[in-house]
C-alpha cells in the first residue's frame, strides 16, 4: 500500500497490548510501515520498537490510541510533539495537516471529546473509535464505530486494509457512547449469568438453570425488550421483595449478591416512582373533590346542553363546564383539557369554574 504521494504510509500504534500487538502485526501484514510503543512492551520485528509516544508518533500519517482509558490524554499530549516533527527531528511550525490521532481505547464520551477538543486546538483530525468485539481472532477486522472530524478519513485508511469500519455522523463521543450503552445491557446481562451460576452451583442445580437459560435466550425475538421493560415497571413492588429473598439467598450460599443486590435496588427505585403517581393522583382527586370537580359523567346530547357538562356539589346552579384531567396534574389550577367533543367553554363558565 502506498500513499497518494507514493510513499509507504507510516501507522504509530501506542499500547502493545492484547489488542494492539493484534492490530500492529494486521497492519504490517498489510504492507503498512507500523511505529510502535508501550512503556511495558518492546515491539518485536518488523513493528519499528520506539522509546516514546513522541519518537512513535514522529512521521506518521495515523496514531492509533490503544492503551487504556486513564493513560488517553496523557498519550496524547506525550505524542503531539512527535507529530509536529519529521524523521530528521526538524520541528514544523504548526503540526501536518494530514495527520489523523485515533482513540481506540475504551473510555467515556467525556473522555473522547476532551480529546477530539485537544486535538483540535492542534490542528489535528481526530476519530473517536469504539471496537465492538474482542480483537483476538479478528485483529484488524474487529467491527468498530467511527465518530468524529477524522471519521471518514480514518473509515478510508484502514477499510481498504480488511478493517471493518462503521463511520458515524456525529462529534466525538458519539462511537464511544453507543459502545457503552450496549455494554450498559451486554456485561449486565454477562454478569447476572455468571452470578445465577454460581449461586446455582452451589445449590446443586447448575445444569438446570443453563439449560433454562439457554431456553430463554434461544426464545428471544423482536419483541422480547418490550416484554421486559413493561413487566419489569408493571410488577416493581412484587419483584422488590422477589430479589430482597433472591439476595438473602445467595449470601446464605456463600455467593456475594452483587447483581441480585442491584436488581433489588432498581425494582425498589421503579415502584418508589410508581407509588409516588399514585399518592399525585389521590391528592389530585382530592383537591378536586374540595372545589367541587369530581369525574363528569358521560350524558347523550339531548339531556345536556353541548357546552356544559352535569356537575355536584355546587353552591350555584349544579352546572360545570365538561372537561378531562391528566393524570400527571398535580395542582389545582392546573386546570385541564376542554373534550373535543364538548365544544368550546363559554368564558363565563370558565371563570365559574
Amino acid at each position: 500500500m502506498v500513499t497518494r504521494d507514493g510513499h509507504t504510509p507510516v501507522i504509530a500504534v501506542l499500547g502493545l497490548g492484547e489488542a494492539g500487538s493484534v492490530i500492529a502485526r494486521d497492519l504490517v501484514a498489510a504492507g503498512v510501515r507500523v511505529r510502535g510503543y508501550d512503556p511495558a512492551v518492546t515491539a518485536a520485528e518488523p513493528i519499528i520498537d520506539t522509546a516514546s509516544e513522541a519518537e512513535a508518533a514522529r512521521g506518521a500519517h495515523l496514531v492509533l490510541s490503544v492503551n487504556s482509558a486513564k493513560a488517553a490524554v496523557d498519550a496524547f499530549k506525550a505524542g503531539l510533539t512527535g507529530l509536529r516533527q519529521d524523521d530528521s527531528m526538524r520541528y514544523y511550525d504548526s503540526t501536518r495537516p494530514d495527520v489523523l490521532w485515533a482513540d481506540l481505547n475504551t473510555a467515556s464520551p467525556g473522555i473522547k471529546r476532551q480529546l477530539a477538543e485537544l486535538a483540535g486546538e492542534a490542528g489535528i483530525a481526530f476519530a473517536d473509535v469504539a471496537m465492538m468485539a474482542p480483537v483476538p481472532g479478528r485483529g484488524l477486522r474487529v467491527p468498530m464505530l467511527a465518530s468524529g472530524t477524522g471519521a471518514a478519513r480514518y473509515g478510508a485508511t484502514l477499510g481498504p486494509l480488511g478493517a471493518d469500519i462503521e463511520v458515524l455522523d456525529g462529534p466525538a463521543g458519539l462511537a464511544a457512547s453507543r459502545k457503552l450503552l450496549r455494554s450498559v445491557f451486554y456485561k449486565g446481562m454477562a454478569a447476572s449469568i455468571v452470578e445465577a451460576l454460581e449461586a446455582a452451583r452451589a445449590a446443586g442445580d447448575e445444569q438446570w438453570l443453563r439449560e433454562h437459560i439457554a431456553a430463554e435466550l434461544a426464545a428471544s425475538d423482536a419483541g422480547t425488550v418490550e416484554r421486559i421493560t413493561d413487566g419489569t415497571r408493571k410488577h416493581a413492588v412484587r419483584r422488590t421483595a422477589e430479589m430482597e429473598a433472591a439476595a438473602d439467598m445467595l449470601t446464605e450460599l456463600g455467593v456475594p449478591p452483587l447483581m441480585a443486590g442491584a436488581s433489588r435496588a432498581l425494582h425498589e427505585r421503579l415502584a418508589k416512582g410508581k407509588i409516588a403517581l399514585r399518592e399525585r393522583l389521590e391528592r389530585l382527586g382530592q383537591r378536586l373533590e374540595g372545589i367541587g370537580l369530581g369525574v363528569v359523567r358521560e350524558v347523550h346530547d339531548d339531556q345536556v346542553d353541548a357546552r356544559v357538562a352535569i356537575g355536584g356539589d355546587r353552591p350555584d346552579d349544579g352546572l360545570q363546564p365538561g372537561r378531562r384531567v391528566h393524570a400527571n396534574v398535580d395542582r389545582a389550577g392546573d386546570l385541564v383539557h376542554v373534550p373535543a367533543d364538548r365544544g368550546a367553554v363559554p368564558g363565563q363558565d370558565f371563570l365559574q369554574l
